[in-house]
């Protein structure tokens, strides 16, 4: 048996593993598992067809099977057990589609169309349909008919850059969504995460802006929220530039981006720090360039809905408990959110979903809004970095969130309805 495919096994069933049943205790080997576990949850699919086109190989090479080893039968045997777990795994991915399903369904957000978003849990022609196309693209490629504006500055730092996302030729006066990454704010790009949700909402009509913020060690918990203001102050002022209407803005975030997410959504007027909100924006070649010297806004931006993707709750790093800022969204009052759409994986072992829980508890004690939280089975951290089962449909049961009467985001009038 060559050497080559029983380590490429070996690790197969190792990374299938830890998808399969990620450990939370200790710190680092949970942080491991979500490392080398993640790409095997997300796309189970695309690790058999590899295992199955690599032990393939390796036996036509062999010759005949009947005269292997009992080493080399070993080893066949752990590839059959691998791509059994591969199947576990993918039966838990497209199970997402019904979790966000009922999730809606729990927090009152009536669904219309069935093709869109079946209102059962019975799995149907659109469901077989959907997990074919999500099989088939699983790579967030941004499509033709969106284009991104890139490395626009908000500010001086060089961290303080941002890229919008918008239709070409699209219609003008759309929503706005405003996006935070994560890293645990040690780490991360303004293009990692999340492109198939910005680049979906683009499509649609919507103006997207997703920034990058000062990170650690350089820089401390009240320079990133400061930086995060100043991105909601920049769109505020420049939306209109590029097609957008700032009167209607949207905040998300992944990981720590939820966590500035949660936090500014709950304070929406904690003032930025010293720079000027007003900054100008300097656009790639070609593009349109947003007024130099614009007007400071008087008030800060309404926030109409919060999404919160695999988000961090708790305090900063070190942070005390009465310290101001709060650098907890626990510890904020949410008598005034606005509505949350929350979404976790009941596998994730970076930040595990019962912070999760614990902060959609909070919003509902307090919130008269719509909370939605959606527990993705068998999902890890990160799962926003590719277009799979599990992004495509919390993508799908977000715009039927967006449309529920009660949220108040409202899709403009003329924007094709073809799938991102």
């Amino acid at each position: 048996m060559p050497m080559g495919y029983v380590v490429n096994v070996v690790l197969a069933a190792a990374c299938t593993a830890l998808a399969l049943y990620p450990p939370l205790r200790p710190r680092p080997l949970a942080r491991a598992a979500f490392v080398l576990g993640v790409g095997f949850s997300e796309l189970p699919h695309v690790a058999a067809v590899l295992l199955l086109g690599v032990t393939a190989l390796t036996l036509s090479e062999l010759g005949d099977p009947g005269r292997l080893g009992a080493g080399a039968a070993a080893v066949l045997a752990l590839a059959a057990v691998t791509l059994a777990g591969l199947t576990v795994l993918a039966r838990r991915a497209v199970r997402a589609r019904a979790a966000v399903r009922d999730a809606l369904a729990g927090a009152g957000t009536p669904v219309p169309g069935a093709d869109a978003l079946p209102a059962t849990s019975a799995w149907t022609r659109s469901d077989r349909r959907w997990a074919l196309t999500s099989a088939l693209t699983p790579l967030p490629w941004r499509p033709r008919t969106v284009e991104r504006i890139a490395d626009l500055r908000y500010g001086e730092h060089r961290r303080h850059r941002l890229d919008v996302y918008r239709r070409r030729g699209g219609p003008v006066g759309g929503p706005v969504l405003v996006y935070f990454h994560g890293g645990g704010y040690t780490s991360g790009g303004k293009h990692r995460e999340a492109r198939a949700l910005l680049h979906r909402l683009a499509q649609r009509g919507w103006v997207c802006v997703s920034a990058t913020y000062r990170l650690r060690p350089e820089a401390g918990f009240a320079d990133h929220l400061g930086d995060a203001h100043r991105v909601l102050e920049w769109t505020q002022c420049h939306a209109a530039a590029y097609g957008g209407d700032p009167s209607t803005l949207v905040m998300a975030g992944s990981s720590a981006g939820a966590h500035l997410t949660a936090l500014c959504a709950l304070a929406p007027g904690r003032a930025a720090d010293s720079a000027s909100p007003g900054a100008p924006a300097v656009a790639s070649p070609g593009a349109p360039t947003a007024p130099t010297a614009p007007t400071a806004p008087t008030a800060p931006p309404r926030i109409a809905a919060a999404v919160c993707l695999y988000g961090y709750y708790g305090r900063y790093y070190g942070a005390d408990r009465d310290g101001a800022p709060p650098s907890t969204p626990l510890a904020l009052d949410a008598a005034g959110a606005p509505p949350f759409f929350l979404v976790h994986g009941d596998r994730d072992s970076y930040v595990p979903v019962d912070g999760a829980r614990a902060f959609a508890a909070a919003l509902r004690s307090r919130s008269a809004q719509p909370v939605v939280l959606a527990e993705l089975p068998g999902g890890q951290h990160g799962f926003d970095v590719v277009s799979s089962w599990r992004m495509r449909a919390v993508l799908d049961a977000l715009e039927v969130f967006l449309v529920d009467p009660r949220v108040g985001v409202v899709r403009p009038a003329g924007v094709l309805d073809a799938g991102g």
